[in-house]
């Protein structure tokens, strides 16, 4: 991870934290860096979310697959990483047929850290895209407890600055393998499966563990990823709780030290 040895303003794009001395105090602090990135694919503005531009490609990969966008890594041909003035633009190339496939489903959405659906043209489209069904792996015991230690070490940039979310891949043994930051949820999520899809993982061999509440959005990226356990640290929604039902996934929340609970 590239950081900014000084502190200009506005922040440089690639760098996922800020150093800046606030005013009246005597020492330097890092802040995590939020700016908006413009997803366009064949050339054709598709979403623009408020993310931390760290791991790019696997967030364009993650989110291209998670959003339906393509099936699989082969769909995407290439993608540029562009600065742009107000921002940053990852550019993905698809093949013809997932280009057509969009342009009979497009979706225009401005991204928040805190909302998943915005920018959905009708309620009907939240059901638009369906994962198919999950299959949740037989966790060991201890194995949450084992995760959650491994992510609180994993997350080195939220140790730095707070604000940012993690989220990991882990086996049923609790080892954690592979984690991502970002200042959105949804985003880090997009991340977490955009590495595992560059690296031909099998989503059904481990489970996703993330720092965050349990939300709708989280829920439905985790199975579209194919991965059929979801463990949050904080509290699930009741659409998260609904959701996870419906397809299958197993949910837990409020996962701390020495505890869980199980919602579906």
């Amino acid at each position: 991870m590239l950081l900014p040895d000084a502190a200009p303003t506005p922040p440089p794009t690639g760098h996922a934290l800020l150093k800046l001395r606030p005013p009246g105090t005597a020492a330097d602090e890092w802040v995590a860096v939020e700016m908006p990135i413009a997803l366009t694919v064949n050339g054709v503005s598709q979403a623009v979310m408020l993310a931390t531009p760290a791991d790019l490609e696997d967030f364009a990969l993650g989110f291209a697959l998670n959003e339906g966008w393509i099936t699989s890594r082969r769909e995407l041909l290439d993608m540029d990483v562009l600065t742009r003035p107000d921002g940053m633009e990852l550019a993905l190339r698809v093949t013809a047929a997932r280009e057509q496939h969009l342009k009979a489903r497009r979706r225009m959405l401005a991204g928040r850290t805190g909302c998943g659906l915005c920018g959905l043209e009708s309620l009907a489209q939240i059901g638009a895209v369906q994962p198919a069904p999950v299959q949740a792996p037989v966790l060991a015991e201890g194995a949450l407890d084992r995760a959650l230690a491994g992510l609180h070490a994993a997350q080195v940039l939220n140790a730095r600055c707070g604000g940012l979310h993690g989220a990991a891949w882990c086996l049923p043994s609790g080892e954690l393998l592979m984690a991502r930051e970002d200042i959105g949820r949804h985003n880090a999520l997009d991340k977490l499966a955009g590495a595992l899809a560059h690296r031909d993982a099998d989503p059904r061999d481990g489970f996703v563990l993330m720092s965050s509440r349990a939300s709708y959005e989280l829920v439905h990226k985790t199975a579209m990823a194919g991965a059929g356990l979801l463990a949050c640290m904080s509290a699930p929604s009741s659409l998260a709780i609904t959701t996870a039902r419906c397809l299958g996934l197993q949910l837990w929340a409020f996962v701390r030290e020495g505890r869980a609970t199980r919602y579906a």
